[in-house]
């Protein structure tokens, strides 16, 4: 799966950027390959978050999982 990240340019030129699909994602950077690297880490940070949370709504119901890809 590819993620959009939507960027900008402060005036003192810090990169800041957020994921488009993922808008808990939102980091700054001074280059924008530090940017880069920081939004990837914190897209998997989020999905995480928000895999625990999903499953912590599931604990002690009967329930299965089933893994889903994107093409």
């Amino acid at each position: 799966m590819n993620y959009t990240a939507i960027i900008t340019q402060t005036e003192d030129g810090w990169y800041v950027g957020q994921c488009e699909e993922v808008p808990e994602a939102a980091t700054q950077a001074q280059s924008l390959e530090e940017l880069n690297t920081n939004l990837l880490e914190c897209i998997i940070e989020a999905l995480e978050i928000k895999r625990t949370q999903t499953r912590q709504m599931y604990v002690g119901q009967k329930h299965f999982q089933r893994t889903l890809e994107l093409a």
